[in-house]
């Protein structure tokens, strides 16, 4: 996990807050919160910008002819399938 686990927000923030009802139900929980803190939480490291925020700032510092172009951005990789993609609560 990155750096949230090593400090304990997640545990903070979601683990002892969160009664869980299945392990599909955990990994659901889990990996919103997971996408909450990556994209839209305010990060002190990044000013109390959000990442996204964070990441549309820099690309404006990019010459432009260096800059990203087209509609879609396209991650680098895909998430992991989970086995069992029915989730039971």
């Amino acid at each position: 996990m990155a750096s949230f686990a090593s400090n304990g927000r997640i545990r903070d923030e979601l683990l002892n807050e969160t009664l869980f009802l299945s392990l599909a139900h955990a990994r659901v929980e889990i990996a919103a919160w997971v996408d909450d803190y990556s994209r839209e939480k305010p990060h002190s490291s990044f000013g109390y910008a959000t990442p996204a925020a964070f990441a549309a700032e820099l690309d404006k510092q990019w010459p432009a002819s260096l800059r990203r172009t087209g509609s879609a951005r396209q991650p680098i990789a895909s998430t992991a399938l989970m086995r069992n993609k029915a989730v039971r609560l």
